[in-house]
């Protein structure tokens, strides 16, 4: 088997990754244009329903129906080693799904004519702007309220379903909670963008906030009283389930109600390029507190590799067994790695803490004050 060619692949994704990130802008901006104002909280409702699709088929569908687990236990009465859907043919499949679907906007589509006051932007104009609207003030607090907001549920968002599999939950049964989740999600994204209309649109963001870390709190408890018994009990599989919808539910109005601000308060002449931005800062607080949740569960967490030996059994010190490389090396010794205090316990309470400071003394008041200002405030003038 030759060597995978790890720079000829990081070619292609990053290629892409821009492509992509290139269209996305372009239906921010079309769909600031397509709707009348009245109806633009409903841009966020599309973006919600297309972004839970495209999660879904290209992540929740794949990984089950390329399991042979999955395969196996659902689908089969003879056991077979052959997944139902293998990774190249999925990719190909959605490869020509996406030409197809973009040939098609390119004839069927008509664009209305350029008007003649319309400004002329050009790339070194568009980073001009873009500068002028972080200089703003109140856009910089947004952005600083989307680096920090998602920092009160980290742990729940990155660890809980980490921690159900590894004290037994098939991925087959957390693939199956995800693949019921999703009409849910599709559902809650439609609720959520009515919640969002008007002059307050964040304000079921805001509540939100208060559910998504009751979730975090109660995730703790639903990994804490996992049952010992194989296979899981269908009424702690059912509780998963219903856990994950009302969990992801909360999410999505979150999702959809700072989504249909961004559109509110986006320059129609520069609304891809303003909402990006603002979705980039978003996703940035989602991805950047992980890092050191991941590391503070490892730090906080406690383990003894267990080793009998000859009938007597031995206890082995041993703080890398929370990591993989010292359960490998538990594993090798015929040992059992032993948890004596998860991290993620204190993590998660550490997470719930900050996220509740930051919200009720600084979030809340900024986000009330933001939504109150009018829309031209957030403009910037682009004849710059």
């Amino acid at each position: 088997v030759p060597e995978p060619d790890v720079n000829q692949l990081t070619t292609i994704f990053t290629s892409l990754v821009f492509l992509a990130a290139t269209q996305d802008i372009a239906v921010d901006g079309w769909a600031l244009t397509l709707l009348s104002k009245e109806n633009l909280s409903y841009a966020s409702t599309a973006q919600t329903i297309g972004l839970n699709t495209g999660y879904f088929l290209s992540f929740t569908v794949f990984l089950a129906f390329n399991s042979t687990d999955f395969a196996n236990k659902y689908f089969r009465s003879v056991p077979s080693e052959i997944p139902l859907l293998s990774l190249g043919a999925y990719l190909q499949f959605w490869g020509f799904a996406c030409y197809a679907v973009t040939l098609g906007l390119l004839i069927f589509k008509k664009e209305d004519p350029v008007a003649a006051d319309d400004p002329d932007l050009n790339l070194k104009k568009v980073y001009e702007i873009m500068w002028s609207i972080c200089k703003l003030k109140h856009v910089q607090s947004i952005c600083i309220i989307h680096l920090v907001a998602k920092i009160g549920f980290q742990a729940n968002d990155a660890v809980t379903s980490l921690k159900l599999v590894e004290k037994g939950l098939s991925k087959e049964d957390l693939a199956l909670a995800v693949l019921i989740d999703f009409p849910a999600q599709i559902i809650g994204g439609w609720y959520a963008a009515s919640w969002s209309r008007g002059s307050r649109p964040l304000r079921p963001w805001l509540w939100a906030f208060w559910v998504r870390l009751g979730f975090a709190a109660g995730a703790m408890a639903l990994v804490y009283f996992f049952p010992n018994i194989k296979p899981v009990p269908s009424s702690y599989f059912w509780g998963i389930v219903a856990f994950t919808v009302l969990s992801s539910f909360s999410s999505t109005v979150q999702f959809v109600g700072v989504s249909a601000f961004h559109t509110q308060i986006s320059d129609p002449l520069i609304g891809g390029t303003y909402m990006t931005l603002l979705n980039t800062v978003s996703n940035l607080g989602g991805t950047w507190p992980r890092y050191f949740v991941l590391k503070g569960v490892d730090m906080f967490s406690e383990a003894t590799c267990h080793v009998e030996q000859e009938g007597s059994e031995i206890l082995m010190k041993a703080t890398e067994c929370v990591s993989e490389h010292g359960k490998a090396t538990c594993t090798d010794l015929g040992g059992t790695c032993v948890t004596e205090r998860d991290g993620y316990y204190i993590v998660s309470w550490i997470c719930i803490g900050l996220g509740a400071s930051i919200l009720v003394f600084y979030i809340w008041p900024t986000a009330k004050r933001l939504q109150a200002l009018k829309r031209s405030q957030w403009r910037v003038n682009t004849s710059i």
